[in-house]
């Protein structure tokens, strides 16, 4: 542990991770290849779940809080924290797939934002934005600058990108022996801000992008999240930690190189 009981992994731990995080990153693939119109959403928690398991590892989500899934699933206009259950995915929705595991004992966390069919260009270009900002905040962070150094980059990629809204109190996050851990990642911010990024640190870095306001509301359900104005929102998520040689994106199969390279950035892995 270091300041704010910011949990700092040994290694071992970190390639404990790497594992938790192969984990999640095939199971979200199968969903990517597998949701399609006149699916549940409680049928691909269930591909998900039997995935997670034939990998030797068991579910960070389910039972957390009162989760009912191995994955989190928000269609639409809802933009985090959505259940499985009988909705049924139609033509033209988007959904958000969040999915974490745990392999002896340490978490992977991410997330992606999937079309069901044809959507609009100004859906897909919501996609892209909100992807494309993750990955800048990973590519801004360097061993001894800050966590606000991603919040930063997150936010001013969203901004150069148009007119859009990063959903309000929702963050990412630190990771390691339990999901969610210090520090906060805010998704905008001044950068050189927070804790100092050194090694063995592990973040969830995680936007939340909406066509419209950045307000959201909670349903009556008290879990899933949508926005007040009913613009659709997209999330993408990754957990990544830092390495002597640079960046290393545990929830990738690849590592995060080929995206990293085309930014410029050193890979750590």
């Amino acid at each position: 542990m270091f300041e704010r009981g910011i949990e700092i992994k040994t290694s071992a731990q970190i390639a404990s991770m790497r594992e938790a995080g192969l984990v999640v990153g095939r199971t979200l693939e199968l969903l990517r290849s597998t949701a399609a119109a006149g699916m549940t959403t409680a049928e691909l928690d269930a591909i998900a779940h039997k995935h997670i398991r034939s990998l030797g590892a068991t579910s960070n989500f389910l039972g957390y809080h009162g989760v009912t899934g191995v994955i989190c699933t928000a269609v639409n206009d809802e933009v985090v924290h959505g259940s499985p259950g009988p909705r049924v995915l139609q033509d033209g929705d988007i959904i958000s797939i969040d999915c974490g595991a745990i392999v002896d004992g340490w978490h992977g966390d991410a997330a992606i934002t999937v079309a069901i069919g044809e959507v609009p260009d100004e859906v897909t270009e919501l996609l892209r934005v909100t992807e494309e900002s993750m990955w800048r905040g990973i590519a801004a962070a360097r061993l001894g600058g800050r966590v606000s150094d991603i919040s930063h980059a997150i936010e001013t990629t969203i901004e150069a990108a148009g007119d859009y809204g990063i959903a309000e109190g929702y963050t990412g996050h630190g990771i390691g022996s339990a999901m969610h851990q210090p520090p906060n990642v805010y998704n905008y911010g001044r950068p050189r801000r927070g804790p100092k990024l050194v090694r063995g640190l592990a973040l969830a870095v995680e936007p939340m992008v909406t066509l419209g306001t950045a307000q959201t509301r909670t349903l009556a359900d008290d879990w899933t999240v949508v926005t007040t104005d009913g613009s659709w929102s997209a999330h993408f998520e990754h957990t990544f930690t830092l390495t002597d040689t640079g960046a290393w994106v545990l929830t990738a199969l690849d590592g995060g190189q080929a995206r990293l390279a085309e930014l410029g950035v050193p890979f750590g892995g």
